[in-house]
């Protein structure tokens, strides 16, 4: 495999860093010696097979899990509180499985959000005929569209966003991607866990690779698309978490 170019040092601030983070279940660790930045302005793809870590790295970076060793900073300062004060201060969170609320409608979703309406509307309009409808009666591609909607009108600092495309049409994997790099355009910093690596790393500015709870492999994600199918024969086989 070609080696991966080094990462230049960036005047960016950095919104979030995992410096030596061990995170689990319990007294179960499954992420080791976790070492990961995210800067304003940028989109980092974590990406890695079923079981490598992924969504548990997530949810320690989110404060939902608490990381049993090590430190993560979140805008320049250690942090160990839990999600909803991480969220008061900047943080978005998009998890694995779709946070809607399916009794209650598309409006009543929204409102549920730390962000306007219009905002959320501003950035996907095609929410709009959809508002009176209940959120259980949307198909799977518009309630992402509803959840990454609510959480990018809160105009967050960062974005977690946990396996966007799980089981969604091709036009609504691009969709939703496009608007997450229109949102690190914008300024905000943004991890993104995505099982289609390529489509991860042509919408990303940087990379990581977890096999079985480690980071094996980071670099720019031009680099790391460059030499995919390697590192998909390598890395990114079926793993069972351990």
């Amino acid at each position: 495999m070609a080696t991966v170019t080094p990462l230049d040092a960036s005047n960016k601030q950095v919104l979030m860093s995992a410096t030596n983070v061990a995170i689990g279940y319990g007294a179960i660790p499954v992420v080791h010696d976790l070492n990961l930045h995210v800067e304003e302005g940028e989109v980092v793809a974590l990406l890695g097979s079923n079981g490598a870590g992924k969504s548990t790295t997530i949810l320690g970076l989110a404060g939902v899990l608490t990381p049993s060793a090590g430190v993560v900073s979140f805008r320049g300062a250690p942090v160990r509180s839990p999600l909803h004060v991480r969220a008061r201060r900047g943080l978005a969170l998009v998890p694995e499985q779709r946070s809607v609320i399916y009794r209650l409608s598309t409006l009543k979703n929204l409102r549920l959000g730390r962000g306007s309406v219009e905002r959320a509307l501003e950035l996907f309009p095609e929410l709009r005929p959809l508002l009176h409808r209940n959120a259980g009666l949307l198909s799977g591609g518009e309630q992402q569209i509803l959840a990454l909607g609510r959480a990018l009108a809160s105009d967050p600092t960062l974005l977690l966003a946990d396996e966007l495309s799980q089981g969604l049409a091709p036009l609504i994997v691009e969709r939703l991607l496009t608007a997450i790099r229109e949102a690190a355009d914008r300024g905000i910093g943004v991890v993104l866990v995505e099982q289609q690596v390529r489509k991860a790393l042509r919408h990303s500015d940087r990379g990581y690779v977890l096999q079985r709870g480690r980071i094996v492999l980071e670099g720019r994600s031009a680099d790391l698309l460059r030499d995919v199918s390697e590192i998909e024969r390598t890395y990114l086989s079926a793993e069972i978490e351990s």
